[in-house]
């Protein structure tokens, strides 16, 4: 039996450190701070960043984006369950954050083209090192 070690590069630490410091971005180009974030890094990989705003059509729920490796962002409200997605984003799992920016204004602005309600299926869960080439350079 081989084992391989690489010690140069741990992928599960690497993926850890890039999809916090991405989720920072996004957290902080729609207005909040890492406080306002949680991260798991299991399979699949999943964040949550609540916001300071509720929509008009659902005034007692707080808004929230959520994301994760298989569906890529949502906007969701806060329900007695935990988050219930409103829509999708679509497109790539990981986009830029100024498009996560945009999707969120138009979700706050009622536009009924904001995203998609069905989930998309933009990648299987796992497979970290490949998940770990998508994410956006940061800094």
């Amino acid at each position: 039996m081989s084992i391989l070690i690489d010690f140069g590069r741990d992928t599960e630490f690497s993926f850890e450190r890039r999809l916090r410091d991405y989720v920072g971005v996004v957290a902080r180009a729609v207005g909040v701070g890492l406080e306002s974030c949680t991260l798991d890094t299991g399979t699949p990989a999943a964040a949550y960043i609540a916001l300071d705003w509720r929509l008009s059509r659902f005034p007692e729920h707080d808004l929230a984006l959520v994301w994760d490796e298989v569906h890529g962002w949502a906007a969701a409200i806060e329900d007695a369950g935990g988050p219930a997605v409103l829509t999708y984003l679509g497109g790539d799992v990981l986009p830029e954050a100024r498009a996560v920016v945009r999707f969120l204004a138009a979700v706050r602005a009622g536009d009924p083209d904001a995203g998609t309600l069905e989930a998309p299926v933009l990648r299987e869960a796992g497979d970290h090192e490949r998940l770990l080439a998508m994410v956006p350079a940061v800094g």
